[in-house]
C-alpha cells in the first residue's frame, strides 16, 4: 500500500492562507491532491493539517483529514520529517502503515503525475531509502561569487576561475515538489534527506520556489502558458 501524505499548515506568514488561495482557478492545495489522485499509485491521500479550513477544502477534492496536526508541529519551526513521523506514528497505532509514501507539498502546483510515477520506480529499483524530486541550476554554481567583508566580489572556488562551465559538471537542488519513501528503511534514518536518496530530475520550467507576492504572480504566469 502507498500513502500520500500532504503538510498543510494555516499559519503561512509571507503568503497568508497561502495553501488554500486561489492559484490558476483551484486553491493551491487541490493541484497536489488532483496530481496524486491522477497518478493512480496512492490507496489513500492524507492531508496533515491544524487548520479546520484547509481540512475542509481538502475533502472537497478527495484528499482525506482523519486527525489534526498538533499545535506543536503547526509553529514556524516545525520540519517535514517531525510532520510526517507524527502521521506514520497515527497509522501504525492503526495498523496501516503503508509499505512506502510520497510527502508531497502543497504548493507544488505544477507536480505532474508522471514524476510522481517516476519517483515510485526509483525508489524500488535503486532498492533507496527515498526518492525525491530535483532540478538542475541554471548556471554552474561553481563559477559562484559572494561578497567580502569590505563589499569586494570574490570567487568562492577561484580555482575554477579558467575553467569552461561545461567542464565543472551539474548541480542540481531541492526542486521542491515530492519525495517518496520505503516506510521502514525511512522510520530508522527519519530523513527525507537519507544517505542513499536517489533523483527524480523535473525540468527547470515546471520548478518555481512561491515564497512571495513576486513569486506568486511569476508561478501563475508559467502556469497559465504551460497548461491553458
Amino acid at each position: 500500500m502507498n500513502v500520500a501524505i500532504i503538510p498543510a499548515r494555516g499559519g503561512s506568514k509571507r503568503i497568508p492562507r497561502k495553501n488554500i488561495k486561489p492559484f490558476a482557478g483551484r486553491p493551491m492545495i487541490a493541484h497536489s491532491i488532483v496530481a496524486a489522485r491522477e497518478s493512480g499509485l496512492f490507496e489513500r491521500i492524507i492531508v496533515s493539517t491544524d487548520d479546520e479550513e484547509i481540512a475542509q477544502v481538502s475533502r472537497d477534492y478527495g484528499a482525506e483529514v482523519p486527525f489534526m496536526r498538533p499545535a506543536e508541529l503547526a509553529d514556524d519551526f516545525a520540519g517535514t520529517d517531525a510532520v510526517l513521523l507524527h502521521a506514520l506514528t497515527w497509522l501504525k497505532e492503526r495498523g496501516e502503515l503503508p509499505d512506502a509514501f510520497c510527502c508531497i507539498y502543497a504548493t507544488a502546483p505544477f507536480v505532474r503525475s508522471e514524476f510522481l510515477r517516476q519517483g515510485l520506480e526509483a525508489l524500488y529499483r535503486e532498492e533507496a531509502t527515498t526518492a525525491f524530486s530535483v532540478t538542475s541550476f541554471a548556471y554552474s554554481i561553481f563559477r559562484a561569487l559572494r561578497t567580502t567583508t569590505n563589499g569586494r566580489l570574490e570567487m568562492i572556488w577561484p580555482e575554477n576561475r579558467d575553467r569552461r562551465s561545461q567542464d565543472l559538471g551539474e548541480a542540481y537542488h531541492d526542486a521542491g515538489q515530492f519525495y517518496w519513501a520505503d516506510t521502514q528503511k525511512y522510520l530508522g534514518e527519519q530523513k527525507l534527506f537519507s544517505r542513499d536518496a536517489v533523483p527524480v530530475f523535473i525540468p527547470r520550467y515546471l520548478v518555481q520556489d512561491i515564497d512571495t507576492p513576486e513569486d506568486w504572480e511569476t508561478a501563475e504566469r508559467m502556469y497559465r502558458a504551460l497548461f491553458s
